[in-house]
């Protein structure tokens, strides 16, 4: 039986139609540097790319 990788678990989130999400990277410090154009944007969750999504799935054989 294959175990949930918890490394994945934490960082991607399913949706209810099957597709992973994920936050913006490196936005937890030196925002002083970034636009607010920048930082706006990094609030919003983005989309897996299809290429790497199948792996990730792999790794969540029970969903989240």
């Amino acid at each position: 039986m294959q175990k949930t990788k918890k490394s994945v678990a934490k960082r991607f989130k399913l949706t209810a139609r099957g597709k992973l999400v994920r936050r913006t990277p490196g936005f937890r410090h030196l925002l002083g540097s970034k636009s607010t154009k920048q930082k706006r944007r990094a609030t919003r969750d983005k989309l897996v790319a299809a290429g790497h999504a199948e792996a990730l799935k792999r790794a969540l054989p029970f969903g989240l």
